[in-house]
């Protein structure tokens, strides 16, 4: 749990405020998970804060929810065409993706049970960026990931906007909101490998 809060800290997710008069808090909750390696043994136990999302409203909490999602056709298409050329194709998670995505809502949530500040007990969250669990945590973060892909060089397809290309270095991504794959060795790119976002 405290390297979660840490990563919110170093990520700069949130900012402890006075309630403001008249918004609506959302609360939060811990969730756990055991990491096992092959043989299934516990390695590492893992904790994530998330939203209690279902508390939001849509037009008064957030604007928009929808994310892009590969169709499955694309998909297909994209490692058939990878095939065909005999490229690679590699995959990346991006490690906390959702708490990259700038929120352009505000959005107050409680401080985490068993984390409240004894000097502030009151006092509330703003978000910043997104949070596991909110309704538009996917779209803030396809906004971002889209906005550093194509200062760096990348267009959307015209077809499907979850396919961003950058012609001159023959790089291809197909991009999800918790995934992405990569159609060439992405560390040789001198695109990819600046990115700040792996």
């Amino acid at each position: 749990m405290q390297e979660e809060l840490y990563l919110f800290d170093r990520l700069q997710v949130w900012e402890l405020i006075d309630k403001p008069f008249g918004k609506s808090v959302i609360r939060l909750k811990w969730l756990w998970k055991n990491k096992k390696d092959k043989d299934q043994t516990v390695i590492r136990n893992k904790a994530r804060l998330v939203a209690k999302g279902y508390a939001q409203e849509e037009g008064i909490d957030f604007e928009e929810s929808f994310s892009p999602v590969a169709r499955l056709e694309a998909v297909w298409i994209f490692v058939a065409y990878a095939a065909h050329k005999s490229f690679s194709i590699y995959q990346m998670d991006v490690k906390t993706e959702f708490l990259n995505g700038p929120l352009k809502e505000e959005v107050y949530v409680a401080q985490p049970d068993g984390f409240v500040d004894p000097d502030h007990p009151k006092k509330v969250y703003r978000l910043r960026k997104a949070l596991y669990g909110l309704k538009h945590a996917p779209r803030a973060w396809y906004d971002e990931l889209s906005k550093f892909l194509t200062s760096k060089g990348f267009t959307k397809g015209t077809i499907d906007p979850t396919l961003v290309k950058d012609d001159k270095e023959n790089d291809k991504i197909r991009t999800k909101p918790d995934k992405s794959k990569i159609k060439r060795e992405a560390w040789k790119s001198p695109t990819m490998s600046k990115s700040s976002h792996s």
